[in-house]
Order: structure tokens, then sequence, then C-alpha cells
């Protein structure tokens, strides 16, 4: 098996399945990626590299998401850091693919996007429309991926006015709120470009956008963006006003979403956590098991069921104290795709925005859609108030989007309740803790001090 922390190094050398935009973009942080004028196979291209990059950390960081979230264990035989340095700590920011992780694949993405937006207006074999929508698309990505910085980089301090090069003088560091303040200025200036886009985008999206490809349909993915960044702020009032302007659908499957897709096939890159690619390596954490809700038949709540199965035990770590034997199913195939964003996380940012303003009886009814549609449980019956709905919200969020990118991590972290997650049996020394960011990697810092 490649090691999953290796794999983050293969799709700058392969192509998403996009129909006619085979085309290898080998450093698509290069400032000759494109040029002036660029034709439109040049447009498509270099589209294609953002979603390439945006990609590479996807797996990853549902893994060490997971990981921080006591969602998911790693034990691999050959690297302890997976329970030790991811666990235990001290984070490494000099490693790139442990402590300092989470960054450099995200700041490719956003310089890429940067190369494309650079020259999308002199492309004359473009449209005006759909030099505009490769801009929307462009600023969108832009977002998520800064968004993916913030979420692991809480320490208030990131680089936000970013070049085209990593020859470029470094960016100076901003506040997080500046940051957040960018991303919202990205997704909301998107939503004037797409508007200016005609009805279709000059290249091919990947199949996980479909039904999100053209853009009017890709203005619903901003805006489910726009949601989650909106509650994450506690603008609840925004976050309502956006839910209604994406593709939320309490009659809709609550997968319906935005994925990004992999494949085993030649030339592309496989779902590094396929059931194939992680069995006796990644295994589900064992307060997944004990926190799950009953049906009423008496069965584990549907969501836990749908994702895990149970395994030989195996343990792992120093002293040997950490076991379990809850094998992960959530993606079965190498050709499994990974959600940006799904109805049901949408669902339940309206539960959450409602319980912010303490609008109560709406939030009840999102969070028993949640429950008993992919959970297979009762409705909701405990008390109705603020503190008790957020708690199964939370709960709710934890099993809808297990394994899908650090949710119950982040969304506990935001409300100050990570002691709600399961602190290992490990007391040390060191003991086992779970912390609350990454820190800013080595090669970033030195270069400003």
């Amino acid at each position: 098996m490649t090691p999953i922390k290796l794999i983050r190094l293969a799709p700058a050398l392969v192509i998403l399945g996009m129909g006619a935009c085979n085309y290898d973009i080998a450093n698509p942080n290069s400032p000759n990626v494109i040029g002036e004028n660029p034709t439109r196979s040049e447009v498509a291209a270099t589209a294609n590299g953002i979603l390439i990059a945006t990609r590479a950390d996807m797996a990853d960081w549902a893994l060490d998401g997971g990981i921080f979230g006591r969602e998911a264990y790693r034990f691999d035989g050959s690297d302890p850091r997976f329970t030790g340095e991811m666990m235990q700590g001290p984070l490494d920011p000099g490693s790139r693919a442990f402590g300092g992780d989470h960054w450099a694949e995200e700041y490719t993405a956003i310089r890429t996007a940067n190369d494309l937006l650079a020259v999308i207006g002199t492309a004359t074999a473009l449209t005006a429309e759909e030099q505009s929508a490769t801009s929307g698309f462009a600023h969108t990505l832009q977002a998520y991926n800064f968004l993916i910085v913030l979420d692991t980089h809480t320490q208030d301090s990131i680089p936000i006015d970013v070049g085209t090069s990593v020859t470029d003088p470094p960016a100076p560091f901003q506040p997080n709120a500046a940051a957040y303040d960018r991303v919202v200025a990205l997704l909301d200036g998107a939503v004037a470009e797409l508007d200016a886009g005609g009805t279709t985008f000059p290249f091919a999206l990947p199949s996980g956008f479909t039904g999100f490809d053209t853009p009017a349909t890709f203005r619903q993915f901003n805006r489910a963006l726009r949601a989650r960044v909106a509650v994450y702020r506690g603008d609840y009032a925004g976050a309502l006003v956006a839910l209604g302007e994406s593709f939320i659908n309490a009659a809709a499957p609550l997968d319906l979403g935005v994925y990004m897709d992999f494949s085993a096939g030649p030339g592309d890159l496989a779902n590094p956590l396929a059931i194939s690619s992680q069995v006796g390596e990644n295994f589900g954490h064992p307060s997944l098991r004990t926190g799950a809700q009953l049906q009423p038949g008496g069965e584990l709540d549907q969501r836990f069921l749908d994702k895990l199965v149970t395994r030989p035990l195996r343990s792992a770590g120093t002293p040997q104290l950490l076991s379990s034997d809850l094998g992960w199913i959530r993606y079965p195939s190498p050709n499994s795709p990974i959600p940006l964003i799904k109805n049901e996380e949408l669902v339940l940012l309206r539960a959450e925005a409602n319980i912010g303003l303490n609008t109560l009886g709406p939030a009840v009814t999102d969070i028993d859609l949640v429950r008993t549609t992919s959970g297979g449980l009762a409705a909701y019956s405990g008390t109705v108030d603020q503190p008790s709905l957020l708690t199964e919200l939370l709960y709710n969020k934890r099993y809808s989007l297990l394994y899908e990118g650090g949710h119950s991590w982040v969304d506990r972290r935001r409300y100050g309740r990570l002691a709600d997650l399961a602190i290992n049996e490990r007391p040390g020394p060191p003991p086992d803790v779970i912390f609350t960011t990454l820190p800013i990697p080595t090669a970033e810092v030195q270069p400003r001090q």
C-alpha cells in the first residue's frame, strides 16, 4: 500500500476525469503554465489544475481531521507518528506530512487560480460570459481552499495576499478575521461573475460536479459554501439567506452534493481511504460505537452501520493501549468520491443557524429529517432549548459527516467543546491530547522573520 501521507504528491501529475480536458499540468503552480491570451484548451487545463490541487489534500484531511476529532485511528507500523505526534504531540511544523500539513496543497490551488485570473480577461478565444464564468469558478475554489487552511490553523495568522508564483515575496500574515473576510468577499464576488457567466463554462467539470456544472448551478455550490462560512462566524441570519440560494432541499436525497472524484483508472488517483487501500491500518475510533444512539429496534444509528464494520482487533501506540475493531467502509471503492459539501450538511447548517437564532421549532424539524432519514432514529424527544438542541445537533453532524473532513473537530472547537471528544486510554507520559490547531509550517514562518 502507498502510505497515505505520500499520496499527496501524485495529483499534480494526473488528470481528473474531465472528458475533453485531458491536459497534464506537471506543475500547476508554475507561472509558465498559462500566459496572456490563453487558448480554450489552456484555460481548461489550468481550471483542471485548480481541481487537481484542491483534490490533493482531501483524503489526507479526512483522515487527519478524523484523528484530531477522535473519529479515526491509523495504525501504521512503519510510521508511529499517526498515534504519537498526531495524538500526543508535539506537532512538528517542519514536517509537511504531519504537523506542517494542510497548507501547501491549498496554497497551490489558490496560486493556480491566480495564474488563471491574471490572464482570463485577455482570452480572446472565450466570450465575455465565459471569462466571467471562469472567474467565478476560480474565486469559489480559492475560497474553499482558504477555508480549509482556516479550519486547520486557528492561531490568528495566515497569508491571504498570495501571488501567482512560489518565487513571489512572502505575503504578510493577516488576522484570521481578515482571512474570513477575504473568503466572504471571494464567494460573494464570484456570485456576480457566475450570474454574468452565461449558460456554460468553457471547460468540462468532473462527474462529482454533476448537477452543479453550469454557472447557474455552480452558484448553488458557492452559496452552500457561503452558508458554512456564515455559520462558522456566527452570522446565522446570513447563513439562512445563503442557504436559500443553495441546493438545500428537504425532499431531495441527503447525499446530493458536490464531490471530488477519484479513480483507479490509468493516470488518475484512487481514493486512498477506500477499503482495499486501508484495511488493517485505518480504523474507527471506539467512541463512535459507544456514542451511537439506538434505533427503535435496538440497532445502532444507521449512519454508524453504513460507515463502519467489525474487523479483527488491532492495537498500536506506545504503550500499546490504543485498539479498535472498527473498520471503515465509508469509501467502499477506489473510485468513491469525497464530498466537498452535501445536502445533509446544509440541512444541519440550517438547524444550527436556527438554534443560534433561538428559532427552535424549525431546527427540530431539520434535525428530525436527518435523524430519521439517515440515522433510522426516532424523532428527537429531548428538551427543546438551545443548549440541548446544540448537543443534539453536534451529535448528528458528527455521524452524518464522519470521515469527510474534520467536522467533529472543527465544530466542537468552534463551541469550546473539544472536551466532549474522547481522550484515549494512554495516560502518558506523554498523555493523549486534543489539539486546537496545527502550527504554521516552519517554511512559511522563517522567510517572514
